[in-house]
C-alpha cells in the first residue's frame, strides 16, 4: 500500500510517500505524478516514510527526473536507509539527487 500526499506552492510541488512503491502503487504514483508536473520548477519527492522501492518505482522516479531536466530540478529527500541502499546499488543515487 502506498499513501500519496502532495503541496503545490505556485511553481513547487512537494509529494510525501509513506509504504511500499511498487509495481502494484508505481502506476497510482506515476499517474498523480504526470498529472501534477506541469510548470512545476522545484519538484520534491519526500520518501522518509518510504519502506521499499521496487525497479517499477525506481522507473517512475527516473521518467520524473527526465521530465524535471527540461523544466527544472529535482530533489529526493529522506530515504531510509533501505531505499538508500538500493539508490547505492542500482546507481540511482549517480542519477537522482538525494539529499
Amino acid at each position: 500500500m502506498l499513501n500519496i500526499n502532495k503541496n503545490a506552492n505556485g511553481k513547487n510541488l512537494t509529494f510525501m510517500l509513506e509504504g511500499r512503491l511498487d509495481t502494484t502503487t508505481a502506476p497510482q504514483f506515476e499517474a498523480e505524478l504526470k498529472g501534477a508536473i506541469e510548470g512545476v520548477e522545484n519538484l520534491v519527492i519526500d520518501i522518509a516514510k518510504l519502506d521499499y522501492i521496487s525497479s517499477a518505482g525506481l522507473r517512475v522516479l527516473l521518467s520524473a527526473q527526465k521530465t524535471m531536466n527540461n523544466q527544472g530540478s529535482l530533489v529526493v529527500k529522506n530515504p531510509t536507509e533501505e531505499v538508500s541502499e538500493i539508490f547505492e546499488v542500482t546507481g540511482f543515487s549517480d542519477i537522482l539527487t538525494i539529499e
